[in-house]
């Protein structure tokens, strides 16, 4: 039998201090081990929050009993993220943690998310043995400062120019890379996760080769998060299509228009907001089949989601994952995808939607769901039925604590929240290998 075990995640961004999918993952995770009787403390950094975000963000976030939440702030702004940034040094967030550290005798202490923690946070340990230590990839800082492997701010990094690129991106230069004290640090982790095989193989081909091999573990999205009386009626009165994202460049949407200029058939709906809105909106200007909506809360997004003809994903970047396609699979809504870095592997995966690399694939691929309903509706039930066996709660958790078991076994030489002989019983229940 599995005892309760007590979990430390360490991250620069936790809800409602946050951004992207990483911390949202975290929150889904933390909650997820608090709702099974675990133990779990969070350390993030509001300095870090505020050097993209200067005002106090207002959504409401609530946490389980068992999720203790510690927000470092250090007094010195945002100066304390620039001086990790450019040294690599925990420096003034090092006594807090330490303290969390300290309060209580933690079985796993996890990392997600740390570029601006630095990777000297990765050697700190409390003063008692008997703990693993995890790292998640949830991007490429560990081979890119930029973390998204996006060349000069304009292109897929083919090549690494390390410091010209971070002057494209107007960002201080890490001086800390040129030395191997990314490696020295890495060697503190036991194990490293990956939401993506492809992830895993990219931070491999471009130098960083951890002791043990990198583990493959999905995302997840709490089912409860996206279910609700479904809506039979559609939000909007034409066929269309749906993009769900961040308005960035880097999202590929702009090249979506020129293929609604000619297309007539179906409308594109847009959810999201962000620093390319602006230009966007410019670049859509007399479109009359592309809506911006704005950016929508979940609630609202599952009749979207569950009317559109398939979701689009037109990343030009090397995206992990692609938490929306899993939003999408349980609405059982088709996707199309954008043939490059982690998404693929979750449509070949499920056989849940199409992939595409060049406009006429991508118009071929959405004339096919637009035009048989049949298929359609085929790919929307392969997608939500693999979702249940691959990307639900509980099939995460299970590939989850199979990695933390693994892990242990291989440190410690032991499983120490286990009953001996009764590993049979232990929640959740042992997956085949990944």
């Amino acid at each position: 039998m599995r005892r309760p075990l007590r979990f430390c995640h360490l991250s620069i961004f936790y809800p409602p201090y946050s951004f992207g999918g990483d911390a949202m993952y975290l929150y889904r995770l933390a909650n997820a081990l608090a709702r099974r009787g675990h133990d779990v403390d969070v350390i993030h950094c509001a300095d870090s929050y505020h050097v993209l975000e200067p005002s106090t963000p207002t959504a409401r976030f609530p946490n389980h009993p068992n999720v203790t939440v510690h927000t470092l702030r250090s007094g010195w702004g945002m100066l304390s993220p620039l001086l990790t940034q450019q040294t690599g040094g925990t420096w003034l967030k090092t006594k807090k943690i330490r303290e969390v550290f300290l309060g209580k005798r933690f079985d796993v202490i996890h990392y997600h998310n740390i570029s601006l923690l630095g990777p000297r946070v990765l050697t700190l340990a409390p003063d008692y043995s008997g703990f693993i230590k995890l790292y998640t990839t949830h991007e490429h800082w560990l081979v890119c400062p930029m973390h998204v492997l996006w060349k000069n701010n304009e292109r897929l990094c083919d090549v690494p120019d390390c410091l010209r690129c971070t002057l494209a991106f107007r960002r201080p230069p890490q001086w800390w890379r040129f030395t191997n004290l990314l490696e020295r640090c890495a060697a503190s982790v036991d194990q490293f996760v990956s939401p993506s095989l492809f992830t895993a193989q990219m931070i491999n081909q471009r130098g960083f080769v951890p002791a043990h091999a990198i583990q493959h573990l999905p995302y997840f999205v709490p089912e409860a998060e996206h279910t609700g009386a479904p809506s039979a009626a559609s939000p909007h009165p034409r066929p269309y299509f749906l993009f769900v994202g961040r308005l960035e460049v880097i999202k590929g949407l702009q090249n979506l228009f020129p293929v609604f200029r000619s297309y007539p058939h179906a409308d594109l709906l847009i959810a999201g907001a962000g620093n390319y809105e602006f230009a966007l909106r410019e670049q859509a200007r007399g479109l009359g089949n592309v809506k911006f909506l704005g950016s929508l809360q979940q609630d609202q997004l599952r009749a979207y989601y569950r009317h559109a003809i398939a979701l689009l994903v037109p990343s030009i970047c090397y995206e992990v994952f692609g938490i929306i396609i899993l939003e999408s699979y349980l609405q059982r809504t088709p996707v199309i995808v954008h043939d490059l870095g982690g998404l693929k592997e979750v449509v070949e995966e499920s056989q849940g939607g199409f992939a595409y690399r060049t406009s006429q694939e991508l118009l071929a691929a959405m004339e096919r769901l637009r035009t048989d309903p049949a298929l359609r509706a085929d790919m929307g039930e392969r997608g939500y039925r693999t979702y249940h066996e691959r990307w639900d709660e509980d099939a995460h958790l299970r590939i989850y604590f199979q990695i933390l078991d693994e892990t242990a076994r291989r440190k410690l030489g032991r499983v120490p929240w286990e009953t001996p002989g009764r590993a049979s019983l232990a929640w959740p229940p042992q997956p085949a290998a990944v």
